[in-house]
């Protein structure tokens, strides 16, 4: 059992040691397997994972971290905004994390599309994580937005709103605790012309055909952003 504070030594470097060592120790056994046994295909590779916080408490038993205080996690282009994040790895090394705010104030998700100039934003009170199938739920006040060249387009929210990194997909569900009245899931969709029209403006903007450019920074809220 392991636990860092920001108070004992660096941050930034004790988590990348700490990190490093749980993939490398992950990693070992299938290695090893795969020495005694024939070459198989190489993988697909999967995105780097970092986590920022101020405190982290690893259980080595339950294979379970615990991230507190400003945490700050990036997959690929997808990066998450919390005050508390549980990441539990199970053996076949797939994660499922939970992230949680403190009261009135919301989880933050920002996913980037550079191929298409699309960055989607959601926030929610609580957000699940399913790395085996690669689906975010933001749940409790949850809503996502899509934005094309930094131009803010469709919205989707309910008391649960579901993004798949696999298909780039996204559904909503109704509840009580619904960031809509009545409990109600609310979408605002744009034609498919406008969407369409806006992408190429943007790739004819950055001067490319491929859409493989950078995408216009957008402004991160913090995780209390005003409730729609």
């Amino acid at each position: 059992m392991i636990r860092i504070s920001k108070n004992d030594a660096p941050r930034h470097t004790l988590l990348a040691i700490l990190i490093s060592a749980i993939v490398c120790l992950g990693a070992l056994p299938s290695v090893l397997a795969q020495n005694k046994t024939a070459p198989a295909a190489t993988p697909a590779e999967q995105p780097s994972t970092q986590i920022l916080s101020d405190t982290l408490h690893y259980d080595d038993i339950k294979r379970e971290s615990t991230f507190t205080g400003n945490v700050v996690m990036t997959r690929g282009l997808m990066t998450m905004n919390a005050d508390t994040l549980i990441l539990k790895e199970e053996s076949d090394g797939s994660q499922f994390g939970t992230g949680t705010v403190k009261p009135g104030k919301r989880v933050f998700i920002r996913q980037e599309r550079p191929e298409s100039f699309e960055v989607l934003e959601g926030v929610g009170e609580r957000v699940e994580y399913d790395g085996r199938n690669e689906i975010f739920d933001l749940i409790g006040q949850a809503i996502v937005t899509r934005f094309i060249c930094g131009q803010q387009f469709d919205t989707v929210s309910g008391e649960k709103v579901r993004y798949s990194q696999k298909t780039d997909t996204y559904e909503a569900f109704s509840g009580p605790n619904s960031a809509n009245t009545g409990g109600r899931v609310r979408s605002v969709a744009q034609p498919r012309a406008r969407t369409d029209a806006a992408v190429a403006a943007c790739r004819a903007k950055q001067g490319t055909s491929t859409g493989n450019n950078p995408l216009p920074p957008l402004a991160i809220p913090s995780t209390n952003p005003g409730k729609n």
